[in-house]
């Protein structure tokens, strides 16, 4: 059984991904970082110089591949998990849990970094996207919210929901 980390940029996927891997005796798997390694490139100039379909289609090939594997965390990009097609393979995989933060969060945590290609929109196209994400990503196998938690605190607290489900 795998675990996915869903959520919108800025939640907390691969710092709480790293130390959950960690505690479970798991192999952590950041998706981005693999993509990045793949193309050779920072996912804001793949976005750039290939477009946003090229990089999601990186994605889906990805999360195919991880799925064929086991005892993995995996954190996904915050469009990753927001596909109802992708999400329909990681439940099939195993546990998917949605870290849900709030986008003034987001903002305090990420500001303009210039490496998140999304935060350059203005900023009601940025909430409607992150409202539509939140259709997704509500279904999650596990939701826990994010505000005001350490990484260890999040981590402790998806232990022990993997424990009850």
């Amino acid at each position: 059984m795998n675990i996915y980390l869903v959520g919108f940029m800025g939640s907390g996927k691969s710092t709480v991904g790293k130390i959950l891997a960690e505690r479970l005796g798991m192999q952590f798997i950041d998706v981005d970082e693999e993509i990045e390694k793949q193309e050779g490139m920072k996912i804001k100039d793949i976005f750039k110089e290939k477009g946003e379909k090229y990089f999601r289609e990186l994605e889906r090939k990805k999360l195919e591949e991880i799925t064929q594997k086991d005892n993995l965390v995996v954190s996904t990009g915050g469009g990753l998990g927001a596909n109802f097609e992708n999400m329909e393979k990681m439940k099939k995989t195993g546990k998917v849990i949605w870290l849900d933060v709030s986008l003034d969060t987001v903002f305090k945590r990420c500001g303009k970094d210039e490496n998140r290609p999304l935060l350059n929109m203005p900023y009601e196209k940025l909430e409607k996207l992150f409202n539509e994400r939140k259709d997704v990503y509500k279904l999650s196998d596990i939701h826990i919210n994010v505000e005001n938690k350490t990484p260890q605190q999040i981590a402790e607290e998806i232990i022990e929901n993997l424990r009850r489900n």
